[in-house]
């Protein structure tokens, strides 16, 4: 049997060049230590939060969302192998951005994912305002451009600036959940021990592609922590084995997807990713375009010889967002609040909510089927507005609705703010 050969590679698909271009944006880092230190001149922020508990299936610890996740995405891992936060919180940030995130069953509580927001967007806004990164931008050539634009996800830079910070925040708030697993008691500690023990590094190394993100949104996470001499943490070599076996089939299986659809299907392989990527959302660019054999190497940490100094941009980008992060802490009161009540819904624009990245047909059925579900008549779940409209009856029931859907592991906008 013939191997299949490599595809010939898409215009500007370029890995180590991509990485060149990512880490002279952030070199010098573009969250120069100032910004951090103004933290506490800042006024104190009160941020007010919402708690609903997470509830597993019966003889389970996962939520019927995270199982079906588990069993669609994550072989060979298994619901032992998976922990789950216990509650999820929705709060509105500083910019009054409507925010959902996990917390428990550690100690370390709602200000984790709180504080990691805002951390977040203290540093991206200082990375869009700052007038070097801007030139830098600026400078780039259309050749550098469309190396980004064929490599990367988002292409654009400030984009990919953006989605490190996120993914910097989400290493906190997710790995929180174990907590109680490490030796860090505080918030602060915490943070500050996943960037001593190189836990960003090793998140970007290990998890496949699209699985931070995805586990994330259903408060769940499949790693076992090992403590260290000298107050490190690892993971164990239990979930190092699992995470690279579920990378190697998110590999195949992207290759499979481009052999069939260059294949069979006769398509070329600009148009096999635009199909199978960017329309159906069924394959990683990254791992679809990779040479076989070739192991993926995250480009955060492909280290790149810039005047001389040897630079790696994740490095850059996580030490800026823990140091924020615990600057925030000291800055920021975070309240419960209770959920709504029963109270009937008068006003017929309180039935419409957006979900925002609902984006094909697949998800429409998915969340009309999940309000039918609960005995509700579905006037409307529109994929080119993300409007979903129901006849909810009470501000109750609408709140177990959004619920639901962001079980489902959707983003959900609620009446009035989007």
């Amino acid at each position: 049997m013939t191997e299949t050969p490599d595809y010939p590679p898409v215009e500007g698909y370029d890995r180590a060049r991509a990485a060149e271009i990512l880490a002279r944006l952030v070199h010098p880092s573009p969250f120069p230590r100032e910004v951090v230190d103004a933290v506490a001149a800042m006024p104190r922020r009160r941020l007010q939060y919402q708690t609903v508990p997470l509830i597993p299936e019966p003889g389970s610890h996962l939520t019927a969302s995270q199982l079906r996740y588990l069993s669609k995405c994550m072989p060979p891992c298994t619901p032992e192998q998976v922990s789950s936060a216990s509650h999820r919180i929705t709060w509105k940030d500083s910019d009054g951005v409507p925010n959902v995130a996990h917390i428990g069953p550690s100690r370390l509580g709602a200000v984790v994912p709180i504080a990691a927001r805002e951390a977040m967007l203290l540093l991206l806004k200082e990375a869009l305002g700052n007038a070097h990164l801007e030139a830098k931008i600026a400078a780039l050539t259309e050749g550098e451009r469309g190396v980004l634009a064929a490599t990367t996800t988002d292409g654009e830079p400030t984009e990919l600036i953006r989605i490190a910070l996120e993914a910097a925040a989400r290493v906190v708030v997710q790995h929180a959940y174990l907590a109680e697993d490490t030796p860090y008691s505080t918030p602060a500690d915490f943070a500050r021990g996943l960037l001593r023990s190189d836990i960003f590094a090793t998140v970007a190394t290990t998890w496949y592609w699209e699985l931070q993100a995805s586990s994330y949104r259903r408060g769940m996470i499949p790693v076992r922590f090992v403590s260290e001499p000298g107050g490190t943490i690892r993971y164990s070599a239990a979930t190092v084995s699992v995470l690279r076996d579920m990378k190697a089939r998110t590999i195949a299986r992207a290759h499979e997807v481009m052999d069939r659809a260059t294949g069979t299907e006769g398509l070329t392989v600009a148009e096999a990713v635009r199909l199978y990527y960017h329309e159906l959302d069924d394959i990683s660019k990254q791992y679809a375009l990779l040479p076989r054999g070739e192991q993926p190497r995250c480009l955060g940490m492909m280290p790149v010889q810039i005047d001389g100094a040897r630079v790696t941009a994740l490095p850059v980008v996580a030490t800026a967002l823990v140091e924020a992060f615990v600057a925030l802490l000291d800055r920021l009161d975070v309240e419960e609040t209770p959920l709504p009540s029963d109270e009937p819904i008068v006003d017929v624009r309180q039935r419409t909510f957006h979900v925002p990245d609902m984006n094909c047909a697949h998800c429409q059925r998915t969340i009309t089927g999940m309000l039918q579900g609960q005995g509700l008549v579905v006037t409307e779940v529109d994929l080119i507005t993300k409007r979903v409209t129901a006849q909810f009856e009470t501000v109750g029931a609408r709140q177990r609705a959004m619920d639901a859907i962001r079980d489902a592991g959707y983003t959900v906008i609620p009446p009035g703010e989007s």
